[in-house]
């Protein structure tokens, strides 16, 4: 079977449907699969992400753009690359340019079904994908077209090639964060699919801290000299949505976003060991960020951000958001002098320097109240609420009253709540 002469493609993703499609080109009605179950699976896969037209022919771009080998890694770092892997991705191309020119309804025929027909020219149902944004499927749709259109192997490399270094491979090219989890002993960094779109223009007010944030971003994405960021302060203020928004600014200069939280800091080694030699740059994002007295998980992080023996790579670095300015949970009794520790400072110091580690920190303080009206009045005309702006802030007064307190929170969560009673 030609899927197992692929030699750098050798563990292309869902492999149940292309083993089966190959067997049906290969060995017709002999292929020990069934095609309506084949079909339905194909079907199922591109429904659940978005694609439409040449279902075969797409999937097989997805199979492509996914793939992490020698080559594609290669071609994601530096584009156009030397040496005999460039003979041996050739060798894997002629393979998928056979499978991409074989006609589906040949396919059929050959089988004696009427199923794979419908499948050349499928009309999506309009829905969105489950799996990645609209943006990425159109990119994997241009490819699939792409190489349809492509006459030789030779084409085909360059066509790839420059996909590999515009866009990346796998995972990490095709979704902007992560999070981790635990499988099979190991710390695994999996796709986020469904995440909150959320932009700067978003966070009313607060300019000083966006641009703050901002410079130290763009230094990073930039390949220029970038700090640890620590956003602390009241809560409600839009720490996490500015981070959150600081991933969609920069997603396609190579930002990616991985999510993790206190209770996985031993694995931070390991999930840092599986990004440093990739093409992107990767913010480890922690919310909502603070110890306990007797929790001891900080000495990792402190370990990763500054003071272990490796140095953490170019290409990293952590974003943490946090009501508390110092993260860790100090006692009164830290500043007394005790008959048992007699060196008191040094127990004060060893929960400060956590903090002290973090390049640079901003302060996301409550708004005052003219803030607060003026977060509330752009909010509304935002969501096109017509209402007058005296009887608009009288009842965000009435509002902040009950439900928190003044904060940016507290304004949205007025303004869902008008968008929701008024008809």
């Amino acid at each position: 079977m030609k899927i197992k002469e692929l030699i750098l493609y050798r563990e292309p993703g869902h492999p149940d449907i292309l083993e089966a499609m190959a067997a049906f080109m290969e060995q017709g009605a002999e292929a020990p699969f069934d095609p309506y179950e084949t079909a339905g699976k194909l079907v199922e896969f591109s429904a659940a992400h978005g694609f439409k037209g040449n279902l075969w022919h797409d999937f097989l771009a997805y199979v492509l753009a996914t793939n992490e080998n020698a080559f594609s890694t290669a071609c994601e770092i530096r584009g156009a690359v030397e040496g005999t892997v460039n003979a041996l991705a050739l060798h894997d191309f002629s393979i998928f340019r056979e499978w991409f020119e074989y006609d589906l309804e040949d396919l059929d025929e050959c089988l004696d079904v009427r199923v794979f027909g419908f499948l050349k020219a499928y009309e999506s149902t309009g829905t969105h994908s489950q799996v990645f944004n609209r943006r990425i499927r159109d990119d994997i749709q241009a490819l699939s077209e792409s190489l349809s259109a492509a006459d030789t192997d030779g084409q085909w490399h360059s066509i790839l090639t420059e996909f590999y270094r515009r866009f990346g491979v796998g995972k990490f090219g095709l979704h902007k964060a992560f999070r981790v989890e635990h499988r099979k002993g190991r710390a695994e960094i999996v796709p986020i699919k469904n995440i909150e779109h959320v932009y700067l223009d978003d966070l009313v007010g607060y300019e000083s801290q966006k641009r703050k944030l901002i410079e130290n971003t763009e230094a990073f994405v930039e390949g220029r000299e970038a700090n640890n960021c620590l956003l602390f302060g009241d809560s409600g203020t839009g720490k996490s949505s500015s981070i959150k928004a600081i991933l969609h600014k920069y997603y396609d200069k190579g930002l990616r976003m991985i999510e993790i939280y206190k209770h996985q800091f031993k694995d931070l080694s390991d999930v840092i060991a599986q990004v440093k030699n990739r093409n992107y740059k990767f913010i480890i994002y922690m919310d909502d960020l603070s110890f306990e007295e007797f929790e001891v998980d900080y000495k990792y992080l402190k370990a990763i951000i500054e003071g272990g023996l490796e140095v953490k790579p170019g290409n990293v670095l952590i974003y943490a958001t946090s009501n508390r300015r110092h993260l860790i949970r100090e006692n009164f009794s830290d500043k007394e002098e005790v008959r048992e520790d007699m060196h008191r400072s040094d127990t004060v110091q060893e929960k400060l320097s956590l903090s002290s580690r973090f390049g640079v920190t901003i302060y996301f303080g409550r708004p005052e109240p003219k803030e607060f009206r003026a977060i509330v009045t752009t909010l509304a005309k935002r969501a096109g609420i017509d209402m007058p702006e005296e009887e608009l802030l009288l009842l965000a007064n009435k509002w902040e009253l009950s439900h928190g307190g003044i904060s940016g929170r507290t304004a949205v969560q007025f303004i869902t709540y008008l968008k929701g009673t008024r008809r």
